[in-house]
């Protein structure tokens, strides 16, 4: 795939995904502890983000958009709690995984996290969706750049798309942009 301002490779996927119009598709959010990843599930939710604290397990959110639901599963990203993700890999549609596009001392970290999910045999085939998030932050990495960081162009076994937002002003991230 590549990387753009727009989800036309997913959206064709999940509508691929979609056997029938009521098929639930899981979706798993995952990323480093304060990636945006609960900012991001709450705008995907409609939610009021004015408040969060940092997810110590999960939440887990329906969002029904155009026919599909989409039950997506925000796995807490503390460096304690990254070895249980793989207990929620079984049966996932699409990895939906969040990076702070503003934080350059931990891009390798990061992107080691991501590599090593990939990895994965539960994952092995699952659709990738990178959101850049805090695009709003002076100096935050560009989608691109963290594409080419990230080595992303790499990735020839599985559908990418990485794309670039700010959960917390919601620029980059409503639903209608992930699923029409």
């Amino acid at each position: 795939m590549g990387y753009s301002s727009d989800l036309g490779g997913l959206l064709s996927l999940l509508r691929k995904l979609r056997s029938a119009p009521e098929k639930e598709l899981r979706i798993l959010l995952l990323g480093l502890d304060n990636a945006g990843k609960t900012t991001l599930l709450k705008q995907l939710a409609s939610e009021e983000v004015t408040q969060v604290t940092p997810t110590a397990g999960f939440n887990i959110k329906s969002v029904v958009s155009e026919g599909f639901k989409l039950n997506v599963w925000d796995i807490g990203g503390q460096s304690k709690i990254r070895p249980y993700w793989k207990n929620y890999f079984e049966n996932t549609d699409v990895l939906i995984y969040v990076i702070d596009s503003s934080d350059r001392k931990r891009l390798e970290e990061t992107g080691d996290e991501l590599t090593e999910l990939l990895l994965d045999d539960k994952l092995k085939s699952v659709p990738l969706l990178v959101f850049a998030n805090k695009q709003d932050i002076v100096g935050a990495l560009k989608a691109s750049e963290i594409a080419e960081c990230l080595k992303l162009v790499k990735l020839t076994d599985r559908t990418w798309q990485i794309q670039g937002c700010s959960a917390l002003q919601g620029t980059g991230v409503k639903v209608k942009q992930l699923v029409t």
